[in-house]
């Protein structure tokens, strides 16, 4: 689908930087309100991204993107940028992403080429160059949950004693989460911001990285929350990646299953909480139909530790949406 921009300036900056005039392909966004055009009429093609009022998110962008391509990874070469209008013209990697492809036969290289990435984003770590995903924000994502899921969603109010019951499983997880060996951490490691290029993958929407807890990119990506791997699967990926990584040099936790789960029930309350803020605030109704799958994820790693058992119970004892 073709579309004129609706946002001020781009098509005069287009003009300027390119003598562009020719039409803009609107591309699926991110949950974010960034917005992204594809010109069509060059070749090769471009992407431009439009983020109004995001000049930190743009500079993050660059940052992150420039710590991406030192490690040897794959991302958008920056052709332009304008950060007080929030324009930034990207190479184009491509139109399929992993989320497309992983049902084909090149499934296996694909995802090969993604933990090869992975292995070389965690190896690249360097102190005090990304802010902390520390305790502070973990629980503030946690905290979405109740908010937006839980009281929006199912219209039900908890009482003090679900709080409490709330608080200590949160702190369980937050305390497994930063006793992790702490790296860098793209935050939305998944399929759809993985794109089938030369070489794979192509890395996009990273400007949120942060120095985080090993484990969560690698949940990310083979928890993914529009597509599920086998159990099978998943195993294979996690032995993949654990002498990979090994062999590079990271510090693994003792124990890797535990540590995924634990930070996989962070990530997928926080999730649940956003997708639930998207419907119900940004009129992005569409990503609550996933929720299913998350609640499968939780199911699995909270029920194997008795730790979590009153966690568990809580989640298992809250109503069901009725729609």
């Amino acid at each position: 689908m073709q579309t004129k921009s609706e946002h001020s300036g781009l098509r005069d900056w287009l003009a300027n930087q390119l003598a562009y005039e020719g039409p803009l392909e609107t591309i699926a966004g991110d949950a974010g309100t960034r917005a992204y055009y594809r010109l069509t009429e060059l070749k090769p093609e471009r992407v431009v991204m439009v983020a109004p009022d995001q000049r930190h998110a743009c500079q993050a962008y660059l940052k992150v993107g420039e710590l991406l391509a030192q490690a040897g990874l794959h991302v958008p070469r920056v052709e332009a940028v304008d950060l007080n209008a929030g324009f930034m013209l990207l190479e184009d990697l491509g139109r399929v992403d992993y989320l497309a492809a992983l049902s084909g036969a090149q499934a296996p290289a694909l995802m090969d080429s993604a933990i090869d990435a992975l292995v070389r984003w965690q190896a690249a770590t360097q102190p005090d160059v990304l802010a902390h995903y520390d305790a502070e924000r973990l629980r503030a994502e946690l905290d979405l949950f109740p908010s937006w899921y839980v009281q929006q969603h199912l219209g039900w109010q908890p009482d003090a004693q679900w709080y409490a019951r709330w608080s200590r499983g949160c702190e369980q997880l937050i305390a497994a989460a930063c006793a992790q060996p702490q790296v860098w951490v793209h935050r939305d490691f998944m399929a759809r911001n993985l794109m089938v290029s030369d070489p794979n993958p192509g890395i996009i929407d990273f400007q949120d990285a942060l120095t985080g807890p090993l484990t969560y990119d690698l949940v990310s990506l083979l928890r993914d929350a529009f597509m599920s791997f086998s159990a099978a699967d998943e195993a294979r990926w996690i032995d993949r990646y654990k002498h990979r990584a090994l062999a590079a040099g990271i510090a693994l936790p003792t124990d890797l299953s535990r540590a995924m789960d634990w930070m996989g029930a962070q990530r997928h309350l926080k999730v649940l909480g956003i997708f639930a803020r998207l419907r119900y605030r940004d009129q992005k109704p569409t990503y609550l139909d996933d929720a299913p799958r998350f609640w499968g994820y939780l199911r699995r790693e909270l029920g194997a530790y008795t730790e979590l058992a009153d966690f568990a119970a809580l989640l298992d004892d809250l109503p069901v949406p009725s729609a």
